[in-house]
């Protein structure tokens, strides 16, 4: 039988501290919250691994390594309200959800929306809602937002998702610019978003953030 708790305290020890990830509320969450049960059935034993975990459909759950340098950038406190841009099967939300004061996770496809939700209510996620829409429109009707993140990889971020954040709010996004990813932060001061550079990482592209090819004649 697989040792899953053992398996995450050395995600944490070997994958998440050598990368300059130390903020308790972080590694606490990271420690508590159980990877494997956010993932098929069938993709159980490579809940762990240091890299992004394919999900199919050029879905993935990003690296523990990513995600948990994301959510150092982004110092979540207790009273936020976070907006959690394709969650999948929820495990992003569900580390979230135990910093902030609530999240909205936003999934496309119906099933996973329903699995996402019943696994986090299952863990005791009880502030996390699933939204089921596009991933790029984000859920207006719930924000505005503290803070947004984004699982997964972006050429294009579109003016509608931005315009959810409040004002004074943080956005953390990977960038591929070509073959290399770039994860920045934003900070929106009198509606516009100034970004700073945070780390690499990488990750496909998720559907919506696609960039869009220039109208020529």
């Amino acid at each position: 039988m697989t040792d899953y708790a053992a398996r995450r305290t050395m995600m944490v020890d070997t994958q998440v501290r050598p990368s300059d990830v130390t903020k308790f509320p972080i590694i606490d969450a990271m420690l508590s919250v159980p990877r494997e049960v956010f993932v098929p059935t069938a993709l159980r034993e490579a809940a762990y691994m240091g890299e992004n975990l394919d999900l199919g459909e050029g879905r993935v759950m990003l690296d523990p390594r990513t995600l948990a340098k994301m959510l150092d950038a982004l110092e979540i406190e207790g009273d936020d309200l976070v907006l959690d841009i394709g969650p999948a099967y929820g495990y992003s939300a569900a580390v979230i959800a135990r910093m902030a004061e609530a999240v909205v996770g936003v999934e496309d496809k119906a099933a996973m929306v329903e699995e996402a939700q019943r696994t986090l209510s299952e863990q005791g996620a009880d502030n996390v809602v699933m939204h089921e829409g596009p991933l790029a429109d984000g859920a207006p009707e719930h924000g505005p937002y503290d803070v947004i993140t984004v699982q997964g990889a972006v050429a294009h971020l579109p003016e509608a998702l931005l315009a959810q954040l409040k004002d004074g709010g943080r956005i953390a996004c990977l960038f591929m610019e070509g073959a290399l990813g770039v994860v920045r932060i934003g900070y929106k001061i009198d509606g516009q978003i100034s970004w700073r550079y945070a780390f690499n990482a990488g990750a496909p592209i998720l559907p919506g953030f696609e960039r869009h090819a220039a109208f020529t004649l």
